[in-house]
């Protein structure tokens, strides 16, 4: 069974989300959800619309109403708005000290029998000289991208 939040907004809730929605400016992801508290507030001068009503008027899915419904019933206003941030933390194979090794191979000079530095090459040699354990050409290509970098 699908549970159903109560949205009750007060009055300065009621006007920020209007004047977010007549503005038109923001996100598109806030003005949709903006528009689905304003449908679905039960007090007064809300709408107090069912979710089937809501679903057809805004072309959303009733999950979507309910996860929004459920974002600012337990969390408040700005939680239902905006993006949830990812709980992952994505670990870096390069620190600045390996970043400033890979920059000082690229400007020194290939192997013998290379013409230029290759991002495998350049992966192989930072495993070598045990810069790193492991790392892709992928993570060499992105960080020499990041730093302006070419290997033309």
């Amino acid at each position: 069974m699908k549970r159903k939040y109560i949205v009750k907004l007060t009055d300065e809730e009621r006007e920020q989300l209007e004047k977010l929605v007549s503005s038109g400016t923001g996100q598109a992801r806030s003005l949709m959800h903006a528009r689905i508290l304003l449908k679905s507030d039960t007090s007064e001068q809300g709408a107090n619309w069912s979710y089937a009503q809501i679903r057809d008027a805004l072309d959303v899915t009733e999950v979507t109403i309910s996860n929004v419904r459920r974002a600012y019933a337990e969390q408040g206003l700005d939680a239902a708005l905006k993006r949830k941030k990812p709980a992952r933390v994505y670990a870096t194979r390069l620190d600045g000290a390996a970043e400033a090794q890979l920059v000082a191979l690229v400007c020194g000079t290939p192997p013998d029998g290379e013409a230029r530095w290759s991002l495998r090459l350049l992966q192989d040699k930072l495993v070598a000289l045990d810069i790193v354990d492991e790392v892709s050409y992928e993570t060499v290509r992105r960080t020499l991208k990041k730093m302006n970098l070419s290997l033309g």
